[in-house]
């Protein structure tokens, strides 16, 4: 068995045919995980509100964003996970996230919160960047199969 299947989370050296981790999957993984993180505090803020008895106009649509909020943030942490260990499907998930970030991320900034659309803004165009990197790209394309037979 080769050592690039033992464990798949483990850098393997150069030289045995399979590419060492690049810093950008590194730095892509924490930046999605950071938001995962985000969304899960966000959708524990958002439960204790709704517990609590805040006004809502609809409780099943209160409901429903709760869920979806948890959804993504279990997402996310799957995509942050998979991307680190060197998966190819991750790439995309992760580039629909930051772009979903951007489109929060600037009118956040343009509507009075600089610092908040900065922080959401700078994380997304550097992972953006990273995601198109030839060592993240060649890093980043195992196939979610079995391992080869030979």
């Amino acid at each position: 068995m080769s050592r690039a299947s033992e464990n798949p989370s483990e850098p393997v050296p150069a030289g045995s045919g399979v590419p060492v981790r690049p810093a950008g999957i590194l730095v892509i993984a924490i930046v999605v995980a950071l938001e995962a993180a985000a969304l899960l505090v966000a959708a524990i803020w958002y439960g204790s509100q709704l517990l609590s008895g805040a006004p809502v106009l609809s409780f099943w649509g209160a409901v429903f964003t709760l869920v979806l909020l948890a959804a993504f943030s279990a997402w996310l942490f799957a995509v942050a996970t998979f991307l680190f260990r060197g998966y190819r499907w991750p790439r995309a998930g992760a580039l629909v996230a930051q772009l979903f970030t951007l489109t929060i991320g600037f009118p956040t900034m343009s509507g009075g919160y600089p610092l908040a659309g900065l922080a959401m803004l700078v994380p997304a165009v550097l992972a953006i960047v990273l995601l198109f990197d030839k060592r993240v790209i060649a890093f980043a394309s195992r196939a979610g199969g079995a391992p080869p037979a030979l």
